[in-house]
């Protein structure tokens, strides 16, 4: 009972006392304090955020490698202790050590006290050197200003780099693929080679003839190319690069070179490009990784001392010309002491890369000087009806041994590869971009058909000047031919098809305009794009696209039927919708690749026909294009026809291999006009596919004069196995006889359009 009294009177008591509370706290204004953030005794009351938040706020801008806003959340302790540039510098070198890809990160677990916290997490370094690397490791936290700040220490990053340890990779790099033709020759592979030089003092005259016939027989340098510097050099005693060679293709006529005097011979091995590099272009070149871009390449698993890929194949099929890298990643203390290993995986062989070329061809456009010395422009031949491209100029070219530091030439030679002048490096066929002039009227001709508003019987009378646009009057080839001898009439009454084999600029300009007037703007611009111009073809080593403007004006309309304006088309793109058009309309896509081989096994990868578009034209259009252009070479009237035997049609005629081409002579503005030819085979042979060929010289002159020998040259070495004929400006065959061409015949050249005179 006493208890029960007592009990009652301490309820009673704590009634009271909360009642009074009561009423002295406003009703308005309630306080309410979150169980999670009560403070201790003696603290003052705040609310304290979530520090996994933070956390994880971190490790976003780590993962998108943001490091600004990394430092930002450091604590002002941690920020006393390293610089910006510092901390940016340390995760930098973690992720360049270890060849990181990239990474990711899990929270897994959260801890919390009014000022400090912890969040404990997992993180996966994706390495591309030694596969993946785990760890669970600590973020701890602090409140500075009411805010989470992290406490930064090395072990953020990795538990083993706690201490200031560094990570060290020891590479295994796989030796790199070779590169062959289609046939199986070497054309790219580590080698012994020796660069081949001249102490022009020390040439003897007597000797000199035989010296540099010996020279010529090893390397196709041409005699009168080193001739003249060795006369103006010998007083001075320079030294005259020549050649680079490799040992076995030197070693027959070793003793015999060394016997002259003034041979210089300096041994080197690298990865050495055959005969001073076939089709450079289309192989690329491999030079060392410069300062700006050696942590791009250690991300990737490159020692920055290493050559890597540039253009080409080199850059295009790195992956499996490159191998598979591996590496032992080990952490070494600061005073490089290995600590422990982390990871460590063997590397995997390269694959070597087979390509498309016809190594006979290719060489033999080369040592012959096809695009002769100081000609700049391009050849392209593809297999007509598959799309391999079976050989690629571009001129000037250069030797990819070049850029090997070891070879004794790079220092005398190497500037005059990066010479902005003539660009060396630029590839002509596949980034060279140009108005293509007359062979556009395959293009322009295909759309008059198409269109029904013309057959292959229209006619239009040519004379010496398109006079439809009032106050504008653009001039026929004919004209200039007229100025020169006086003579040259206008082509006069033809039909579409004798338009296209004399290549009458006027006629083709009405049929530009007389579409823009009759509201059918596209349809030039449209037939060009089906085919194919104006974008990419897909070839492996990447091209340029091109432009095919839609008119926006009679005087546009006009040019563009012709393709001057603002068209522009690379080489490669004239090469291969000649193909289509000799096929039968099937666009392939160029390709320069047959095979991948790894070491062991099957190829990973097989040439295939690939067909990337059918050009917009009828069967029965087409065989009229395929006549005109066979009239182009074959009809005296025509623009490749020649009297002499330099003429497409005597090469037809002795070798009963049919041709069909295009000759084009594009205005380029106050510089001579650039030449053109494209065309295509229709032998049938079983032994040698049929081939497109397109051929550009810059600022050349005329096609039919400059153009359609240098394409002659190209199908004497396919069909016949050497060139049979000098060019005209040649005083033999790979020697140029004059700096510029000498042109002998003036038989029916054709000019695209040109200003009024």
């Amino acid at each position: 009972m006493k208890i029960r009294i007592l009990l009652l009177i301490a309820l009673a008591t704590i009634l009271i006392s909360c009642n009074q509370s009561a009423s002295l706290t406003p009703l308005s204004t309630p306080t309410t304090v979150p169980t999670s953030t009560l403070p201790e005794p003696g603290v003052k009351t705040t609310t304290v955020p979530d520090p996994e938040l933070i956390a994880k706020t971190y490790l976003d801008h780590w993962k998108a490698e943001e490091y600004p806003q990394m430092y930002s959340l450091l604590t002002k302790v941690s920020q006393d202790a390293i610089s910006e540039a510092d901390f940016t510098t340390r995760y930098k070198n973690v992720a360049n050590a270890a060849a990181l890809s990239g990474w990711d990160f899990e929270i897994l677990s959260s801890l919390k006290n009014p000022e400090n916290g912890q969040v404990g997490y997992h993180v996966l370094l994706h390495s591309v050197l030694v596969g993946d690397i785990e760890r669970d490791t600590v973020m701890n936290l602090i409140i500075e200003n009411g805010e989470w700040r992290v406490q930064w220490d090395d072990s953020l990053i990795l538990p083993e780099l706690l201490g200031g340890n560094n990570l060290r990779m020891d590479y295994s790099i796989p030796s790199r693929g070779n590169i062959y033709a289609k046939d199986g020759d070497a054309l790219v592979a580590q080698a012994d080679a020796v660069a081949i030089g001249l102490d022009t003092g020390k040439v003897d005259p007597e000797q000199e003839n035989a010296l540099l016939g010996e020279i010529y027989r090893l390397t196709g340098v041409q005699p009168e190319k080193l001739s003249g510097m060795i006369e103006a050099w010998r007083p001075f005693g320079y030294y005259l690069p020549v050649a680079d060679i490799s040992v076995d293709d030197l070693a027959p006529r070793e003793a015999a070179l060394g016997s002259y005097s003034g041979v210089i011979l300096s041994p080197f091995r690298t990865r050495y490009y055959f005969d001073d590099g076939i089709s450079p272009h289309v192989l690329g070149y491999m030079s060392l990784i410069q300062a700006g871009e050696a942590d791009q390449y250690k991300r990737l698993g490159y020692r920055i001392d290493e050559r890597v890929g540039r253009d080409g194949l080199e850059y295009y099929a790195e992956d499996s010309l490159a191998g598979v890298r591996g590496g032992a990643l080990y952490v070494v203390d600061p005073n490089g002491n290995i600590v422990t290993q982390l990871a460590a995986k063997d590397a995997q062989p390269a694959k070597a890369i087979y390509t498309t070329l016809d190594y006979d061809l290719q060489k033999g456009l080369q040592r012959s000087n096809a695009l002769s010395d100081g000609m700049q422009g391009a050849i392209v031949v593809l297999e007509r009806d598959t799309g391999r491209v079976l050989a690629m100029l571009s001129s000037p070219g250069f030797n990819p041994n070049l850029f090997e530091p070891e070879n004794a030439n790079y220092s005398y030679m190497i500037n005059d590869i990066l010479d902005a002048s003539t660009t060396p490096l630029l590839n002509r066929a596949t980034q060279g971009q140009y108005p293509l002039g007359s062979v556009f009227k395959i293009i322009t001709m295909s759309a008059a058909l198409e269109s029904g508003l013309y057959t292959k019987d229209s006619e239009y009378d040519c004379g010496y000047f398109f006079d439809e646009v009032p106050g504008i009057q653009p001039h026929d080839w004919t004209y200039d031919h007229y100025l020169e001898d006086g003579k040259t009439q206008p082509s006069g009454r033809l039909t579409l098809m004798e338009g296209l084999m004399r290549s009458c600029n006027p006629y083709f300009m009405h049929i530009g305009l007389d579409f823009y007037n009759r509201g059918m703007y596209t349809a030039i611009s449209d037939m060009a794009r089906g085919f194919g111009l104006g974008s990419p073809t897909g070839i492996e080593i990447g091209d340029a696209a091109g432009q095919i403007p839609d008119p926006t004006s009679e005087v546009d309309a006009f040019n563009l039927a012709i393709a001057q304006g603002n068209t522009l088309i690379t080489p490669l793109q004239v090469a291969d919708f000649i193909a289509a058009v000799g096929n039968g309309g099937t666009l392939y896509k160029p390709q320069v690749i047959e095979q991948i081989v790894p070491v062991d096994g099957d190829p990973t990868y097989v040439f295939t026909p690939t067909v990337r578009g059918t050009l917009p034209i009828s069967p029965e259009n087409l065989s009229i294009v395929q006549d005109a252009m066979y009239s182009v070479v074959m009809n005296p009237r025509g623009t490749a026809y020649r009297t002499s035997a330099y003429g497409l049609n005597s090469f037809v005629n002795s070798t009963g291999i049919p041709v069909a081409g295009k000759t084009g002579t594009a205005e380029s503005g106050y510089l001579d006009p650039h030449a053109w030819f494209a065309g295509y085979t229709n032998a049938g042979r079983e032994d040698r596919p049929d081939i497109a060929v397109a051929v550009l010289v810059e600022n050349g002159g005329e096609g039919s004069v400059v153009a359609a020998p240098i394409f002659r040259r190209v199908l004497e070495i396919y069909f016949l196995g050497s060139p049979q004929m000098r060019y005209p400006w040649e005083s033999q065959i790979g020697a140029v006889a004059t700096p510029t061409p000498e042109v002998t015949e003036t038989t029916t050249p054709e000019v695209t359009d040109t200003p009024t005179p």
